[in-house]
């Protein structure tokens, strides 16, 4: 918005009821006992500093939306107090607009008297609902041993090492729970304090500190608090314009178009004079201020033109970003298609000589696989990595499910076989529990065909004769690196396997 249009509108709106009896007029009305001070600068979500307690009394009240706060962009800001919800104070009418190129410079005060109770207060203008907040006002009863406590905040144009450019203006903020703030004071570069009535500015170059202290009304002095900073020579005029770029955000398809909703995320550089404000136009709208992402939700295809424009007053050229935005799919509520084919050597009865291998499949039209799971026989579900295959003579069962991607687990099916053995079959009389244990104790860990007919179970050989419990745990750990290193173990199952030997009683 224009300046000169920003200053005719805040001057149209500018609303201040009468407080509690205190007549609004244009002279500042005199200095109550207690002072509340409320800031704002071009966030629309939220005051960038207001009191949360108070005590009960005359109140001199502070509004003040303006460059030294941190206003660039001329937005205006009210300082409403609700006079309607329920639980709160009423006796206080406050509807002030203020923006830093209104008559007061954005800086604006007013006398009430508040009541024991909570206040709410707000930002009347649409879309800052978010600028919210509360104010607890005790009686000012009892002793108050408690300082003041009281900030600074440097405001200013800053170049790219941090140092102000041309001036800097220092904002103190006091507050005081319990007997209120009586006076607050501050002193530039060790000089005498002085009292403090509104922000200040330093223009002289050189590197400064400002000191500020507050004093309830109790007499309690805060301690002395300072900020430091640099002030440097402006530089040469600024001719060059801000570079501005967006990025756009979200799940796509595989046609590059947003599914649902886009999100784009505007910014803009300056290494000049700085970026005083970003705005848009989406879809061919007027140009509005961009304050955050800006998130598209309807279907179809969009044209977003931004520009930026810099503290000296150059503006960038017009950028463009065109996207598509399509439905999200319907939801996924469908389970994966999953089946198995058992394969190998057959004799003359069906079985499978020597060993069988199973292969799972499933697929998904919808959101896709996301796992599939099998369980040979009594052992636990398994990631499926790929054809299992299964060596130890006997009659076997392997369960299979698949999972897709939105969650849905097909229903549990399952292959049954024989495997008959062979001449290679080197353990006929294979241990086949569905896992290894060791002396009674579950590792957990599959207990797999190695190779020959032989599972992990038969060559921990847990019943064979060891010199002492050190020869069969030595024994276990020899077997289990051979299978590592054969890729039937990984070392987490290793270690299960060696743990569950060395609190066995096997050898002792």
């Amino acid at each position: 918005m224009p300046r000169r249009l920003t200053a005719a509108l805040s001057a149209l709106l500018l609303t201040v009821l009468p407080l509690a009896g205190t007549p609004a007029s244009a002279a500042a009305p005199r200095a109550a006992a207690q002072v509340l001070t409320w800031t704002a600068d071009d966030d629309i979500t939220r005051y960038k500093s207001a009191p949360a307690q108070a005590v009960a009394g005359e109140t001199t009240i502070i509004w003040e939306n303006s460059t030294a706060t941190g206003n660039t962009t001329g937005m205006p800001h009210t300082l409403t107090f609700d006079t309607t919800t329920d639980g709160y104070n009423h006796d206080v009418t406050l509807n002030i607009l203020a923006n830093p190129f209104d008559v007061n410079n954005g800086r604006h005060q007013a006398t009430v008297t508040l009541t024991p109770g909570r206040y709410r207060y707000f930002c009347s203008i649409p879309g800052h609902s978010q600028m919210v907040g509360e104010l607890v006002v005790t009686d000012g009863g009892g002793g108050d041993t408690t300082p003041p406590a009281v900030t600074a905040a440097v405001s200013g144009d800053r170049d790219g090492d941090g140092n102000y450019v041309g001036a800097a203006t220092v904002t103190v903020t006091a507050t005081d729970a319990g007997s209120g703030v009586e006076t607050v004071e501050y002193q530039v570069d060790d000089t005498s304090f002085l009292p403090y009535t509104q922000p200040v500015q330093v223009t002289a170059i050189g590197d400064h500190s400002v000191q500020f202290r507050a004093t309830d009304q109790a007499g309690n002095l805060s301690p002395v608090g300072s900020v430091s900073f640099r002030i440097v020579e402006p530089g040469e005029e600024d001719t060059t314009p801000p570079v501005v770029t967006a990025a756009l955000a979200g799940a796509q398809d595989g046609d590059g178009k947003y599914i649902g909703t886009a999100t784009a995320t505007l910014a803009a550089t300056d290494t000049q004079s700085g970026v005083a404000t970003i705005e848009y136009s989406l879809d061919g709208a007027t140009f509005t201020p961009y304050a955050q992402p800006i998130v598209v939700d309807e279907v179809g295809m969009h044209m977003l033109h931004y520009r930026a424009t810099d503290v000296a007053g150059n503006t960038s050229a017009e950028q463009m970003s065109h996207f598509t935005v399509v439905p999200p799919p319907a939801e996924d509520t469908t389970p994966p298609v999953v089946s198995a084919t058992v394969t190998g050597e057959r004799d003359d009865d069906g079985g499978y000589v020597g060993g069988a291998t199973v292969t799972v499949t499933a697929t998904d039209d919808d959101s896709g696989v996301a796992k599939i799971e099998y369980a040979l026989d009594t052992g636990a579900w398994t990631p499926y990595a790929g054809p299992v295959s299964v060596r130890t003579a006997g009659a076997h069962t392997l369960r299979y499910r698949a999972t897709d991607v939105a969650g849905n687990t097909s229903n549990e099916q399952s292959a049954t076989f024989t495997v008959v053995a062979d001449d290679t079959d080197t353990c006929p009389e294979s241990d086949t529990r569905g896992t290894v244990i060791i002396d009674g104790d579950d590792t957990g860990v599959p207990n797999v065909d190695t190779g020959d007919g032989c599972t992990i179970n038969d060559l921990i050989a847990e019943h064979a004769d060891y010199p002492g419990h050190a020869e069969f745990v030595r024994h276990v750990e020899t077997v289990t690196t051979a299978l590592v290193t054969a890729g039937t173990l990984n070392r987490r199952q290793q270690g299960a396997i060696v743990r569950a030997a060395a609190r066995s009683d096997v050898g002792a």
